[in-house]
């Protein structure tokens, strides 16, 4: 199995193609070989679903090429596959990450030649170059000014893949996550641009009722994606809205 694409940290004249356009950083895709498998057997201190989770991270393809090409996480492929089909990142954007650490969405940002990116996240991330980071809360009643300072203006582009830690239990699942995504939705509105656009994380079933309907308020566009690095076993997918409408005064 190949990956095609840019390894975050690379210069931004690197991502054009033999016509001049921006290059779109590729995701994997079947080469039509099967590479062997790693079986995790249990052993002492570790549970049978701790093994499992081992294995699974052992075998999983887009793991190895996040290493390999120094993306901090597996989800960046995700990002990578959505920009693909919806063209959401241009060079010269402003892009704000929510929910960042540990910045795999944020290196795509950066390797797709955005103006400025800002990743936002409580917990502590590690620098990366061409980024701004922000330890703190979404909900911080100062978090609106002190993105849009960071940003030096309003976003073209807010993304979020912040998710809550899963109960086990499906509807309070989704009552959290639904949660989250009127959050990053709430600060969204404050900080994009007009003809902005706004990407998060739901769960399978999509954005419920309420959300649903005032997305497509501010939104020209509301659509539902489940990327192909989403693993087939997980309920989550992206809402992507795009043509941001800002409420009139």
């Amino acid at each position: 199995m190949t990956v095609g694409g840019r390894p975050p940290g690379k210069g931004p004249g690197k991502g054009k193609d033999s016509k001049g356009g921006r290059k779109r950083t590729g995701a994997l895709a079947g080469s039509g070989s099967r590479e062997a498998s790693v079986r995790v057997h249990t052993a002492r201190g570790r549970s049978t679903s701790s093994a499992r989770w081992l294995q699974r991270q052992l075998n999983d393809p887009y793991v190895a090429e996040a290493r390999r090409l120094g993306y901090r996480s597996r989800s960046a492929f995700k990002l990578i596959e959505l920009d693909r089909r919806f063209h959401l990142l241009q060079r010269g954007m402003r892009v704000l990450d929510l929910g960042a650490a540990p910045g795999g969405w944020t290196q795509v940002a950066v390797a797709a030649g955005a103006a400025t990116v800002v990743a936002l996240d409580r917990s502590e991330i590690e620098p990366i170059g061409g980024a701004v980071i922000l330890t703190r809360d979404i909900d911080d009643s100062d978090t609106p000014r002190l993105v849009t300072e960071a940003l030096g203006g309003l976003a073209d582009v807010v993304l979020s893949d912040m998710a809550p830690a899963a109960t086990g239990h499906s509807p309070t699942d989704h009552l959290r996550i639904v949660a989250l995504c009127e959050s990053a939705l709430a600060l969204a509105e404050t900080v994009l641009a007009p003809g902005g656009a706004f990407v998060a994380k739901v769960l399978q079933g999509g954005t419920e009722g309420q959300l649903l309907a005032h997305l497509k308020l501010r939104f020209a566009s509301v659509r539902h994606a489940k990327p192909p690095a989403s693993r087939s076993e997980s309920a989550e997918m992206y809402v992507v809205a795009t043509g941001f409408r800002p409420p009139v005064d």
